[in-house]
Protein backbone atom coordinates (compact mmCIF):
# COMPACT_ATOMS: atom_id res chain seq x y z
CA UNK A 1 0.00 0.00 0.00
CA UNK A 2 1.44 3.45 -0.84
CA UNK A 3 2.54 5.53 2.21
CA UNK A 4 0.48 8.33 1.66
CA UNK A 5 -2.79 5.94 1.16
CA UNK A 6 -1.71 4.27 4.14
CA UNK A 7 -1.06 7.77 6.02
CA UNK A 8 -4.83 9.34 4.24
CA UNK A 9 -6.62 6.46 5.77
CA UNK A 10 -5.35 6.63 9.43
CA UNK A 11 -6.01 10.24 9.56
CA UNK A 12 -9.77 9.26 8.56
CA UNK A 13 -10.11 6.43 10.80
CA UNK A 14 -8.27 8.39 13.71
CA UNK A 15 -10.49 11.46 13.01
CA UNK A 16 -13.63 9.66 12.87
CA UNK A 17 -12.86 7.96 15.88
CA UNK A 18 -11.44 10.98 17.73
CA UNK A 19 -13.74 11.61 20.73
CA UNK A 20 -16.61 14.92 19.70
CA UNK A 21 -18.95 16.99 21.64
CA UNK A 22 -22.46 15.29 21.17
CA UNK A 23 -24.38 17.06 19.17
CA UNK A 24 -27.39 18.80 20.83
CA UNK A 25 -30.87 17.04 20.63
CA UNK A 26 -33.11 17.75 18.07
CA UNK A 27 -36.36 19.46 19.67
CA UNK A 28 -38.44 15.97 18.70
CA UNK A 29 -35.42 14.69 20.36
CA UNK A 30 -35.05 16.56 23.53
CA UNK A 31 -39.29 16.20 24.02
CA UNK A 32 -38.25 12.27 23.96
CA UNK A 33 -35.94 12.60 25.79
CA UNK A 34 -38.16 14.00 28.65
CA UNK A 35 -40.91 11.90 27.75
CA UNK A 36 -39.12 8.61 28.07
CA UNK A 37 -37.99 9.19 31.49
CA UNK A 38 -41.27 11.34 32.86
CA UNK A 39 -44.31 9.74 30.45
CA UNK A 40 -44.57 13.07 28.96
CA UNK A 41 -43.13 16.33 28.37
CA UNK A 42 -45.02 18.79 30.25
CA UNK A 43 -43.87 22.45 31.00
CA UNK A 44 -42.80 21.50 34.59
CA UNK A 45 -40.67 18.19 33.35
CA UNK A 46 -39.59 20.66 30.26
CA UNK A 47 -38.18 23.35 32.82
CA UNK A 48 -36.12 20.39 34.68
CA UNK A 49 -34.54 19.57 31.82
CA UNK A 50 -33.70 22.52 30.83
CA UNK A 51 -31.58 23.51 34.02
CA UNK A 52 -29.99 20.29 33.82
CA UNK A 53 -28.92 21.15 31.00
CA UNK A 54 -27.27 24.76 31.51
CA UNK A 55 -25.86 23.13 34.55
CA UNK A 56 -24.12 20.49 32.85
CA UNK A 57 -22.85 23.09 30.34
CA UNK A 58 -21.97 25.62 33.32
CA UNK A 59 -20.49 22.80 35.64
CA UNK A 60 -18.44 21.22 32.53
CA UNK A 61 -19.77 18.05 32.87
CA UNK A 62 -21.06 15.28 30.34
CA UNK A 63 -23.98 13.68 30.91
CA UNK A 64 -24.22 10.64 33.13
CA UNK A 65 -21.26 11.65 35.20
CA UNK A 66 -21.02 10.44 38.43
CA UNK A 67 -19.09 13.53 39.78
CA UNK A 68 -22.85 15.35 39.50
CA UNK A 69 -24.79 15.52 42.48
CA UNK A 70 -28.32 16.77 42.13
CA UNK A 71 -30.25 17.84 44.74
CA UNK A 72 -33.88 18.85 44.28
CA UNK A 73 -35.66 21.01 46.49
CA UNK A 74 -39.69 20.24 45.94
CA UNK A 75 -43.16 19.72 47.65
CA UNK A 76 -44.53 16.41 47.75
CA UNK A 77 -46.79 18.18 44.61
CA UNK A 78 -46.93 16.68 41.37
CA UNK A 79 -45.49 19.90 39.04
CA UNK A 80 -42.95 20.51 41.06
CA UNK A 81 -41.29 17.26 41.09
CA UNK A 82 -41.39 16.93 37.98
CA UNK A 83 -38.76 18.84 37.55
CA UNK A 84 -36.83 16.11 38.78
CA UNK A 85 -37.71 13.71 36.24
CA UNK A 86 -36.71 16.38 33.68
CA UNK A 87 -33.38 17.18 35.41
CA UNK A 88 -32.96 12.94 35.09
CA UNK A 89 -33.35 13.27 31.10
CA UNK A 90 -31.28 16.20 31.03
CA UNK A 91 -27.67 15.18 32.84
CA UNK A 92 -28.78 11.04 33.44
CA UNK A 93 -28.85 11.74 37.51
CA UNK A 94 -31.12 9.12 39.45
CA UNK A 95 -32.51 7.97 42.55
CA UNK A 96 -30.87 4.73 42.03
CA UNK A 97 -26.98 5.88 41.39
CA UNK A 98 -27.54 7.74 44.39
CA UNK A 99 -26.74 10.94 42.76
CA UNK A 100 -30.40 12.49 42.79
CA UNK A 101 -31.50 13.46 45.59
CA UNK A 102 -35.48 14.99 46.90
CA UNK A 103 -35.54 17.24 49.80
CA UNK A 104 -39.29 18.22 50.81
CA UNK A 105 -39.42 21.70 50.74
CA UNK A 106 -42.44 24.29 50.43
CA UNK A 107 -43.32 26.22 47.07
CA UNK A 108 -41.28 29.44 47.28
CA UNK A 109 -38.50 26.87 48.16
CA UNK A 110 -38.20 24.85 45.07
CA UNK A 111 -34.77 25.26 43.39
CA UNK A 112 -32.19 22.50 42.26
CA UNK A 113 -28.55 22.42 43.42
CA UNK A 114 -26.21 20.59 40.80
CA UNK A 115 -22.79 19.87 42.26
CA UNK A 116 -19.67 18.82 40.77
CA UNK A 117 -18.44 16.93 42.99
CA UNK A 118 -14.66 16.57 42.09
CA UNK A 119 -14.18 20.08 41.85
CA UNK A 120 -16.54 21.50 44.83
CA UNK A 121 -18.12 23.94 41.62
CA UNK A 122 -22.35 24.49 42.48
CA UNK A 123 -25.02 26.33 40.79
CA UNK A 124 -28.58 26.34 41.97
CA UNK A 125 -31.45 27.39 39.85
CA UNK A 126 -34.89 27.92 40.26
CA UNK A 127 -38.21 28.91 38.20
CA UNK A 128 -39.01 32.17 37.56
CA UNK A 129 -41.90 33.72 39.57
CA UNK A 130 -43.36 34.42 35.54
CA UNK A 131 -42.65 30.99 34.80
CA UNK A 132 -45.06 29.75 37.80
CA UNK A 133 -47.43 32.47 37.46
CA UNK A 134 -47.44 31.47 33.60
CA UNK A 135 -46.95 27.34 33.42
CA UNK A 136 -48.75 26.83 37.35
CA UNK A 137 -51.87 25.79 35.76
CA UNK A 138 -51.75 24.27 32.27
CA UNK A 139 -54.51 21.93 31.36
CA UNK A 140 -53.54 18.39 31.02
CA UNK A 141 -54.59 18.10 26.97
CA UNK A 142 -52.35 20.55 26.62
CA UNK A 143 -49.25 19.86 28.91
CA UNK A 144 -47.48 18.66 24.99
CA UNK A 145 -48.03 21.30 23.40
CA UNK A 146 -47.19 23.98 26.42
CA UNK A 147 -43.95 21.36 26.68
CA UNK A 148 -42.71 22.43 23.48
CA UNK A 149 -43.39 26.11 23.69
CA UNK A 150 -41.17 25.86 27.07
CA UNK A 151 -38.10 23.89 25.14
CA UNK A 152 -37.85 26.68 22.77
CA UNK A 153 -38.21 29.39 25.08
CA UNK A 154 -35.07 31.51 26.18
CA UNK A 155 -33.47 30.33 29.46
CA UNK A 156 -33.97 33.75 31.29
CA UNK A 157 -37.90 33.01 30.31
CA UNK A 158 -36.94 29.83 32.40
CA UNK A 159 -34.98 29.83 35.65
CA UNK A 160 -32.56 32.43 37.68
CA UNK A 161 -29.80 31.53 39.30
CA UNK A 162 -30.23 31.87 43.29
CA UNK A 163 -26.97 33.42 44.63
CA UNK A 164 -25.58 32.52 47.65
CA UNK A 165 -24.65 35.23 50.43
CA UNK A 166 -20.93 34.84 49.41
CA UNK A 167 -22.49 35.87 45.95
CA UNK A 168 -20.89 32.43 44.12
Amino acid sequence: MDRRLLACSLVLILGACAPREPAAPSLDGALASVAFVHGGAGPWAVLGYRMGLFALKELELPRQSFDLLVVHHTPHEVQYSCMADGATAATGASVGKLNLELVEATTSGVETTYLNRATGKSITLRPRASFVARFGDVPREKLAAVGKEVLLLPDEALFEEVRTRGGS
